[in-house]
Parts: structure tokens; C-alpha cells; sequence
């Protein structure tokens, strides 16, 4: 009987501990897969059985790196994760439901559904796990059908470019935003990139949601809907707001409210959030003192994660650079 072992649950607070892992022992090995995923059982062909795992968080999301020198075969019970795999060398087989498949080099796919055991074999692979709860699909859009859950209903992308597009962001994840110890140890920072991720992997990967709008998401007069809408963003831009906790307060759908945006304000929901966000961070770069405080610090304290995108969107919203205005 394999045993359950749950995730460390993130709660918006401190961040969690991040993990390294080597081995030769497959015992070794198969105790720590199962405290750090789930319940599993492995077995191992070849030498040297070495087995290297590393984690970094970025708030709720898990970005692991792991290294297989031998054919490693796996029963894995349910991970209750979203988790999105890039093979960069070696082969994953992978057995769930019906799907039988193989993740060759340059792959990016869904491991396994949140909600099912799977089995297959590692064969001397080195891949990036990427895994993030499946609540946060629900933060970033609706499904089809009313009191079901966002779900993915596919493991491969919807086309070879949504896939590049998915693999690009997560690269930027681990490369630019997890690196930079600044803006990884922002929540706003990492909460806003874990609805991006979420938002890419619904635009990548087959799903329920329903993504565009119905007629009566179009239908009916909506402005006092949209100044309820404004309202709340208005109050909440310095916290970790989605287009559904939006779609909350003004009791719509969120790809109602994102017709609404679009039709009244020619912007997504969330880019009126950035517009809120980029003007709070105006009034911080007049007000502050350039000795004390950097742009930087400001571009993170509002969610800005890339300071390349934060001073262009700046200057084509106030005509110079954040650090211009520092500077007076």
C-alpha cells in the first residue's frame, strides 16, 4: 500500500524551502520522490543509479530541476499538482487513463492530470518539472459548465507555438524573475506571476474553461458594473487580485468582465490593474527621495517583475523614464 504524502501548503506568508537532492541509493532515492511529490514506487536499471533534485519556489509555483542517470521506471499515485514538463535530454515514457506517450527533447507537456495516477519510465532524462495548484486555474478564468472547476482536458499543446510560447515564460520564471532574490521575495511579484503562468498554460494546453464570451456576457447595459469593477481595483491594486476575484464583486462572469473591459476601456481587466498599479508607482517615484530608494524597489513593491517592461510601459504612459522622474 503506498502511502500519501501531502505538499507544503503556501499561504501567502513566508516563503517555502527550497530543496536539494542526490543519490546513488534508489531506497534513498524512492523515500524522498515520495516526500517531496507523492506516494510512489521506482525502480532502477543501469549504473550508477544517480538520482539530482532541486527545487526553487516562486511563491505557489515549484520550479524543479531533476536528472536521471539510468532507466528509472515509476507508479505514481495522483501529485493534486498542475505540473508542466520540458524534457532537455533522455526520454519520459508516460501511462494514464487511456494516454500512452513519450516526451522526447524539446517537449513541453503535461506530466500527468492533477486528479490521476500514472506510471512509465525516466530513461536517463534531464527535464524541468514546473508544477502549480489547480485552484490557480480557477483564479484566472471560468469553466464551461457552472459549479465545475477549470480543468485541462489535454496533455499536449494546442499547437507547436503555444508550447514554444509556455516553455519561453516558464524560462523567464526560472531565469530572470526566481534569480533575483529583490523581486522573487515579493508576493505581489510571485502571485501575479503564478496567474500568468496559469493564464499561458490554459492559452497552451486543451481545457473547459470557456475563454471567449457568450451572448450574455455581451448583452445588457454595463456601466455601473464597470465602476464597481474600477472601484475595487481602484481599492485593492496593492494586493493579489484576479480577473475572478474582480468577476466577484460585481457578480458577472470573468469572461464577462473581460468583454466589459475590452468593449468600454479597449483593455483586459488586468491591464487596467497594471495602469492602477503603474500610477501608484508614479506618485512613489515623485514623492520619493533618489538617495533612499531605487526604482527598483518601487517597480517591485507594485508587482512589476521586469524592469525592462515596467520603464517602457512608465514612459509611454508619463513620456520619460522611471528614473527621470526619481530624479526630478
Amino acid at each position: 500500500m503506498l502511502r500519501v504524502e501531502s505538499w507544503p501548503a503556501y499561504t501567502g506568508g513566508l516563503p517555502l524551502d527550497d530543496l536539494h537532492f542526490e543519490s546513488f541509493d534508489l531506497a534513498e532515492t524512492e523515500d524522498f520522490l515520495t516526500e517531496a511529490y507523492t506516494a510512489m514506487r521506482i525502480g532502477g536499471r543501469g549504473q550508477p543509479t544517480r538520482t539530482q533534485v532541486d527545487r526553487r519556489w516562486l511563491g505557489p509555483v515549484s520550479l524543479d530541476s531533476l536528472a536521471f542517470s539510468f532507466d528509472m521506471d515509476f507508479t505514481v499515485l495522483p501529485l493534486n499538482k498542475v505540473p508542466v514538463g520540458q524534457v532537455h535530454s533522455g526520454h519520459i515514457e508516460t501511462r494514464f487513463g487511456q494516454v500512452r506517450d513519450v516526451l522526447a527533447p524539446g517537449d513541453v507537456a503535461l506530466i500527468t492530470p492533477p486528479d490521476t495516477a500514472y506510471s512509465g519510465q525516466v530513461s536517463k532524462a534531464v527535464y524541468h518539472a514546473t508544477m502549480l495548484d489547480p485552484d490557480q486555474l480557477d483564479r484566472v478564468a471560468s469553466p464551461g459548465d457552472t459549479g465545475a472547476h477549470v480543468k485541462l482536458t489535454g496533455h499536449r499543446p494546442v499547437s507547436r507555438a503555444a508550447g514554444n510560447q509556455l516553455g519561453a515564460f516558464i524560462g523567464y520564471l526560472r531565469e530572470r524573475v526566481r534569480m533575483n532574490p529583490e523581486i522573487s521575495s515579493s508576493q505581489l511579484v510571485t502571485s501575479t506571476a503564478a496567474m500568468h503562468l496559469a493564464a499561458v498554460v490554459l492559452a497552451t494546453f486543451p481545457t473547459n474553461a470557456q475563454l471567449e464570451p457568450t451572448a450574455a456576457d455581451r448583452g445588457g447595459p454595463k456601466a455601473a458594473l464597470l465602476r464597481r469593477a474600477i472601484a475595487y481595483i481602484d481599492e485593492s491594486a496593492q494586493t493579489d487580485i484576479s480577473i475572478v476575484d474582480i468577476a466577484k464583486q460585481v457578480n458577472m462572469t470573468p469572461r464577462g468582465v473581460q468583454y466589459m473591459f475590452r468593449r468600454e476601456l479597449d483593455c483586459t481587466p488586468m491591464e487596467y490593474v497594471r495602469r492602477v498599479r503603474l500610477e501608484h508607482a508614479h506618485r512613489e517615484l515623485v514623492s520619493s527621495n533618489p538617495d533612499t530608494t531605487s526604482v527598483s524597489q518601487i517597480a517591485t513593491r507594485w508587482g512589476f517583475a521586469h524592469r525592462g517592461r515596467f520603464a517602457r510601459h512608465y514612459r509611454q504612459a508619463y513620456g520619460k523614464s522611471p528614473q527621470q522622474t526619481l530624479h526630478g
